[in-house]
């Protein structure tokens, strides 16, 4: 049963992406942000331990940050927080940020000629629980790109890269790494808007 909000809330984005507040910023919403103290790595590696596959830990991360946010002193109880996640999958494998450029070279050259799928997760926390919570996937098919072109790429880029799970940004010159791609574009940069704008209308935050 959908949890009703007593009135409009401020919206809180629990994230330090420059991508995902573009997006919003983007689509005319209202919103301030905060970044998330939450050590993803560790995270991974327990659910990883458990056996949890690539959407529940894109959609505890979500949880997880937006919880984060919401602990932090000052913030209100009354903020409808958003939380995001993005994870990547490639034949049984887990992909994260490269932790440096030869990182990012191996990767890439790892996901060259296949199809790897992104998870990317939304939540909305309010009032100390989450109320809200959905993931997207979309399928990125790279090309068999010559190691000269990627050399030239991670050049072109540098620490760019560093920022985005598997090395790449598609709203950049990432997106010449690939020779199709399947899902939703809010999706493939880290949120899922249509899903998000759907419930923030469900819960009276934005106009039907």
């Amino acid at each position: 049963m959908q949890r009703e909000l007593m009135e409009k809330p401020p919206l809180l984005l629990a994230s330090g992406s420059s991508a995902r507040r573009s997006i919003l910023a983007a689509a005319g919403l209202d919103f301030t942000w905060r970044a998330a103290p939450v050590d993803e790595a560790l995270y991974k590696t327990r659910a990883r331990a458990i056996g949890q596959d690539a959407d529940a830990v894109a959609l505890a991360l979500a949880e997880a940050k937006a919880a984060a946010v919401g602990g932090i002193p000052g913030v209100s109880r009354t903020s409808l927080i958003i939380g995001a996640d993005q994870m990547l999958s490639c034949e049984g494998r887990w992909f994260d940020k490269p932790a440096d450029i030869e990182g990012a070279r191996n990767q890439l050259r790892d996901l060259r000629g296949r199809t790897h799928r992104l998870h990317s997760s939304v939540t909305l926390w309010h009032d100390g629980e989450v109320i809200w919570r959905h993931v997207a996937h979309a399928f990125m098919t790279m090309r068999t790109f010559s190691d000269a072109f990627l050399e030239g790429y991670l050049e072109q880029e540098a620490d760019a890269c560093l920022s985005c799970v598997g090395g790449y940004r598609v709203e950049g010159p990432g997106i010449q790494l690939f020779e199709a791609v399947t899902g939703d574009q809010s999706a493939i940069l880290g949120l899922p808007m249509l899903p998000l704008l759907g419930a923030l209308r469900r819960y009276g935050v934005i106009g039907v």
